[in-house]
């Protein structure tokens, strides 16, 4: 019998504390992390690498007299279906993880992480875009902060020396408040508070609050929390089975 969320669907605004539960997960010992937050050995696929590597890209072409494909000299998508895009990328690489890594569907667990407003189509637009496989198979980890919260975590992690970086990348204060200053999850999730509907595919979800920042203390406070969150979305998960 299985012990392990197959996929585990990391969300929340920006800085919301995604990043530092990732980095708690890694420092558990296995059988550690499969017992308090059935979660197996696991693969994170974040959408970050990609869509910076579009504005590496498109920073390359602009020094090459060429037109930029993905994004605006001020850094703004220049079509909205490229969030989309994003989220297809997502599961694309979870197939080929499949496939790369036969039995991990079986043992591990991958971690799906992203963010997103509700002024690129929000979160009901960006799940409708996954494959029934995928939404199936998921359960959604929500990491819950005000916009506030994320701005200020945004403002402290940023690293100028290293905007490609997963933990110290950042975003301008009108950047964040364009992009992310509006939240569609509770509109999203108010139908159910276990489970969410998508596509006709009904996907557990658990709401992580972090609105005390327990993720950038870390500690046996953040297990003792992220265990409770990770035993109820498991819960919901095996009454889906």
């Amino acid at each position: 019998m299985k012990q392990q969320l197959p996929i585990v669907f990391l969300t929340g605004r920006p800085a919301a504390g995604k990043s530092e539960i990732i980095d708690y997960l890694k420092k558990c010992s296995p059988n550690e992390r499969l017992r308090r937050f059935h979660i197996g050995n696991f693969i994170e696929i974040d959408d970050f690498p990609m869509l910076w590597t579009w504005f590496e890209e498109d920073a390359l072409l602009e020094r090459m007299g060429k037109p930029r494909l993905h994004s605006d000299s001020e850094g703004f998508f220049k079509y909205p279906h490229l969030w989309n895009l994003l989220i297809q990328r997502i599961d694309l690489d979870y197939n080929k993880l499949l496939t790369d890594k036969p039995g991990f569907k079986e043992e591990g667990t991958a971690i799906l992480e992203f963010a997103r407003g509700s002024e690129h189509g929000g979160w009901k637009t960006a799940f409708a875009h996954f494959s029934d496989e995928v939404l199936g198979a998921g359960a959604v980890l929500y990491i819950d902060v005000s916009f506030d919260e994320s701005l200020r975590k945004n403002r402290r992690r940023f690293n100028p020396d290293k905007p490609h970086s997963i933990l110290e990348h950042g975003l301008p204060d009108e950047k964040m408040e364009k992009l992310y200053g509006l939240s569609d999850w509770d509109e999203f999730s108010s139908a159910d508070e276990n489970y969410l509907e998508i596509n006709g595919i009904k996907v557990p979800y658990a709401v992580f609050d972090n609105s005390d920042d327990l993720t950038t203390r870390g500690g046996d406070a953040l297990g003792a929390r992220l265990e409770e969150v990770l035993s109820r979305l498991w819960n919901s998960r095996q009454a889906c089975e």
